[in-house]
This record gives structure tokens, sequence and C-alpha cells, in this order.
């Protein structure tokens, strides 16, 4: 079975306008499912959580039914589900929470591969509390970590270790080596699956997360982050909060009224998804599951489209995504001209692909490549063979 891109497109109608999208690492379009939601809910009736009227009803609806949507997505416990404004926000949040536990002589664990969003909240807060900071450092040959060293990296003065599901600028797919470390030395992991979790079905346990923060406008939802862990863990934590605020979990480490608006949102983009498995069979993990496994196949496909004119470019290109792991987000420079030009000239084409760090600050300095040079071309599941057309004639016409 494949999937349907035409009936899968026919769902979004920003897609309409011509613009060939390869800009999903930075936020996806949206289905019209998703907005009509979003409205549905802001416009009521609608009133802050409670039981006895149906407004009041309608908002704890909302906040429930995104939080197990959200289990779904990711193989968690729905009482363990947070939400959050941004993953930064999140992730900035956690680690002052878990800074608290910090104490000189501890250890921290970030990676040269990670968007900037999970590396500097981790040495800012060990900074605070005069914790040392250990890397694990990317080898630009082949677009991997370098494990040679991460027995001694993480090691048993670890508390945490930080690391991307999946490198927002390369694809890179990280091994699961690094959490069965991390495990092994009773250290905490905390997984940016922002990325990962628009291209692959989530299984928290597989990947060995303690924590595991997503944004789902990076899957077709509104812009909004979330976070999941077990109710547990959550619980042995004390974020700061207001004093009247509740100190439920996971309500303690949500701060003010939530948007139950865009909860809805989420839970209809979560819900979409699960629809483009076209079958009823099974619960909606299962749908989840077969949906992304369609995905990733029709994803791939055009990838390796893309990869194999980028290579008849020769010299001009230097593809740098080269992980064998890998989502379809493909990071190239070019030998003599200006990535900026370079999306400009598609640009005026109606096709986006977009040129600059993309906050992924590390990378590029393992890398060693200027910014001004690189472009990524991120696939999504709506992108089609059209789309791909168009992105490789602007490439070769400005090549």
């Amino acid at each position: 079975m494949s999937l349907d891109v035409a009936a899968l497109r026919e769902g979004f109608p920003s897609l309409r306008s011509g613009i060939a999208h390869f800009d999903g690492p930075g936020g996806t379009q949206t289905p019209r499912v998703v907005g009509e939601a979003i409205a549905r809910t802001l416009t009521g009736p609608l009133s802050n959580r409670g039981t006895s009227v149906a407004s009041e009803r309608n908002a704890d609806e909302a906040v429930g039914a995104f939080r197990a949507a959200l289990a779904d997505l990711v193989g968690a416990d729905p009482r363990g589900v947070v939400y959050g404004r941004s993953a930064t926000q999140l992730t900035y949040d956690l680690s002052r929470a878990l800074a608290k536990t910090w104490a000189e002589g501890d250890e921290v664990v970030v990676t040269e591969l990670d968007h900037d969003a999970n590396v500097r909240p981790w040495i800012q807060a060990a900074e605070a509390r005069g914790v040392t900071v250990r890397w694990l450092r990317l080898d630009p040959a082949t677009a991997e970590l370098d494990l040679s060293d991460l027995d001694e990296v993480v090691n048993e003065r670890t508390r945490l270790v930080a690391v991307t599901a999946a490198s927002n600028l390369l694809g890179t797919i990280p091994p699961l080596a690094i959490a069965a470390r991390a495990r092994d030395v009773g250290a905490l992991v905390y997984v940016d699956g922002v990325h990962y979790a628009a291209h692959a079905f989530v299984d928290l346990a597989a990947l060995g997360a303690d924590f595991f923060v997503c944004s789902p406008y990076k899957f077709f939802g509104p812009h909004c982050a979330a976070l999941a862990a077990s109710p547990a863990l959550l619980e042995s934590l004390r974020p700061d909060k207001l004093l009247p605020s509740t100190d439920a979990v996971p309500e303690r480490f949500e701060l003010g009224t939530l948007p139950y608006e865009t909860m809805a949102g989420v839970t209809a983009a979560i819900e979409f998804i699960a629809d483009a498995a076209a079958s009823t069979v099974g619960g909606r993990r299962e749908r989840l599951n077969r949906a992304f496994a369609l995905f990733h196949a029709h994803e791939t496909v055009l990838r390796e489209r893309i990869e194999d004119a980028l290579a008849g470019f020769g010299e001009r290109v230097t593809l740098h995504s080269r992980a064998m792991s890998r989502t379809p987000t493909l990071f190239f420079t070019f030998a003599d001209r200006d990535a900026g030009e370079a999306a400009r000239f598609l640009a005026a084409r109606d096709v986006l692909a977009p040129a600059g760090s993309f906050y992924a600050h590390e990378p590029f300095r393992a890398l060693g490549v200027p910014v001004v040079a690189g472009m990524r071309v991120g696939l999504a599941a709506y992108n089609d063979d059209r789309d791909v057309d168009r992105l490789l004639e602007g490439l070769a016409d400005f090549v």
C-alpha cells in the first residue's frame, strides 16, 4: 500500500497557492480540519475549565483530548503530557527545575548535533549550578556523532544527557547507544524530538527518553509544543510557579490559562495523520504507526531523487546530510555561490527552500560551514514529484 498523496494534499488549502514547500523542518502547512477545530473551539461556548456548564466542559474536554492525542503520538501516559508555548520554552523550564537537583561535581552532556534549544538551556543551567558540561562531538565526514569516547563522556557523574532524536539541519538520527549508556550510569535522557516526530513513529521506551519534547507545528498542527515524561518523574520536580496555581501533575508545569483552541488544533492534526493510514482498523496509535510508515516510504523516494540530482552537480554542490539513518532533510552548500541568492532565485519561481543556520549553531560550527553557504531542503508527506521537479529545475538553472 502506498500513500495517496493527491488525497492528502486536498486537505491543505494553502497548497493551492502554487508554492512548492520545502520548508517543512521550520514548520509545515496546516490542514483545513486543524483550522476548523481551532475556530470551532474558540467560538465556543468556551470558558475556563470546569464541569458546571457546557462552556467549562468544552475547555476541560479540549485539554483531555490534547493529552490523549499526544500520548498516542509518542507512546506516553496522558498524565505526563505537558503543554508549552514552544520546545525552547519547555526545555528552559525543565532545565531550571532539574538544575535544582544538581550539585558541584555533577556533569551534563550535550551534543554538537543539536539545535541550540537543546544545548544552550543546559549549558546555562549548568553554569548557574557550577556543573561541568561534556560534549559528544560531530564528525563532519559522516554527519554522525563520534561515539568513540562515549563511555568517558557519559560516566558515573553524569546527571543528564541532552540529545536530539533527529538533527533539524542534517537529518541525522543518532544511535540508541547514547540513551543506553545514560541508563547504565543512572543519568536522565532529555530528547529533542521536534524534527523526528514529523517523520517517524515515536516510541519513547525504544528511544530511552525520560523526557521527549516536540512541536505540533512541525507535523501539521498549530504553533505550540508538548513534553512527555512519566507522571512519577514529573512529580519529583518542583518548578517555579504561582502560589495559587495547582500543584497537580502535569498542570504544575503549565503556567497560566491554557489555550484550549490551540490544544484542539493539535488533536485534530494528530487525527489527520492517523486518517492518512486509510484504515479504521485498530486504535489511533496503531493507525499512526501505519501512517508514518507510508510517510517514510513516500518521503524516502523523493529524498533519493533529490540526492541523485545533487550528485550530478559535481563539486559545485556539497551534500552534508550523509548519515546512514536520517530523515528526508538535506543540507547542502554551494562551492562559490551564496545560498541566500539561491533561495531568492527559487522563491521567484514559488519554490521555498530556505537558507541560513536554522538555530543549528553547534552543527554549523562543527562542519566549518559559513552560514551564507547553506541551504536546507526538507520534505513533508504532502510534497509530490511535481514539487521535486520544480526544485531540481530551479537548482539546475541556478547552478
